[in-house]
């Protein structure tokens, strides 16, 4: 593979999902740094295509804050390509490198990432795949992005809220996948911010009692679980239960949930 559009020289692989590889790359005409998601055509996924549409329908609304701009999508005979903002590091990896992130640090994320959710909710659109990895800060360290709308799908049809139904298998991460997700059932804007509790406790005990367990049932009693921990905030355990007690069609509290936080940060 020597240039991907005529333009984009592939530097170095920088991470992978479920899509693929992504690599940070250089536009050879502007000299511009960014990086490149890419995806192979064969493995019928389609991940990437439908993450593209999904950026491109964000960006022909309004351009949100917090969320990369596609800068070229395209293919070839054996690869889908998505050029993207290069960005900095996650959330996972600054906590994999022994960073320690007080609760007040974390209700600041909180914060930033309850903004970013209800910036593409009110679009019609839940992420459903909310974790440390899919949070990346800028270059310069003082911006919060999400990325990776790979599963992300819409909760309206016709101006509709969807209806409740069963669906073949979990969607997300295990680890932050919502109750309503281990147990098939359709997701909605409760679950993102279900997923966000799970994201906030692990980012500030630095485990999930469940991160080693495989079934689903046992994930799920161990999740139902974690509102009688002692070791978990108040104000995080609070949260939690209060996104669990959610109707499907219902919507959440956002600006209520974050003055909460702010309150707590403010102390």
């Amino acid at each position: 593979m020597s240039l991907i559009a005529n333009k984009y020289k592939l530097i170095e692989k920088i991470g992978s999902g479920s899509f693929g590889s992504i690599y940070k790359a250089v536009n050879i005409i502007t000299k511009e740094m960014v990086a490149i998601k890419i995806e192979p055509i064969n493995n019928g996924m389609k991940l990437l295509k439908n993450e593209a549409l999904i950026y491109q329908y964000l960006s022909n609304t309004k351009k949100e804050p917090g969320i990369p701009s596609v800068k070229w999508f395209g293919k070839d005979e054996t690869n889908y390509y998505m050029v993207i903002n290069l960005l900095g590091n996650s959330l996972q990896f600054i906590k994999d490198n022994n960073f320690v992130f007080s609760l007040k640090i974390v209700l600041e994320i909180g914060v930033k990432i309850l903004l970013l959710l209800k910036s593409i909710h009110d679009k019609g659109l839940v992420h459903r795949d909310i974790k440390p990895d899919n949070f990346l800060l800028n270059i310069n360290e003082d911006k919060l992005y999400i990325i990776d709308f790979g599963f992300c799908k819409t909760y309206y049809s016709n101006k509709n809220h969807i209806k409740m139904k069963e669906t073949s298998k979990m969607i997300g991460t295990p680890n932050y996948a919502s109750i309503n997700s281990h147990n098939h059932y359709e997701l909605s804007r409760r679950d993102d911010l279900e997923s966000l509790g799970y994201m906030l406790i692990y980012l500030y005990i630095g485990h999930l009692d469940w991160e080693n367990e495989k079934s689903d049932s046992k994930m799920i009693v161990l999740k139902k679980s974690i509102v009688h921990s002692n070791e978990i905030p108040l104000i995080l355990i609070s949260f939690i239960k209060d996104m669990m007690s959610l109707k499907f069609e219902e919507c959440p509290d956002y600006s209520g949930i974050i003055n909460i936080f702010n309150n707590e940060i403010c102390k």
